[in-house]
């Protein structure tokens, strides 16, 4: 059983940055594809990014590309997510995924994943 925990989230102006983390524990953690999604009120669940493994391309929803960067650390079992030029938009409660390997084509489908975090709120505003 693998378990997600999210943290890092906050209240922050337009334009600022936050990092947010996710520890994993339990399961593979080297081989899992890992994600991050994001739900606003109101809205369904959408792809923020996603990584197969260490050393293979991240992947990112349009709406974030330049701005976001998520990372991972298999020492640590964690993956991160640099959230840079924030919006207003991109409020949000922010979940960390795993899944077992996922081709690419799958990466972006919330259905696909195995195990989710409980999600932490992250707020743009001024």
């Amino acid at each position: 059983q693998v378990q997600l925990v999210e943290s890092g989230g906050g209240l922050v102006p337009p334009g600022g940055s936050l990092r947010l983390s996710c520890k994993a524990s339990g399961g593979t953690f080297n081989t899992a594809t890992m994600a991050w999604f994001r739900q606003a009120p109101g809205k369904e669940r959408e792809f923020v990014a996603s990584n197969r493994r260490s050393g293979e391309n991240t992947y990112y929803a349009d709406s974030v590309k330049g701005r976001f960067t998520m990372s991972r650390d298999n020492t640590e079992s964690a993956v991160y997510l640099q959230m840079n030029s924030l919006k207003p938009e991109d409020t949000a409660v922010y979940y960390c995924a795993s899944a077992r390997r996922l081709i690419l084509s799958a990466l972006g489908m919330s259905s696909m994943y195995d195990y989710w975090g409980r999600g932490t709120q992250v707020t743009v505003s001024s």
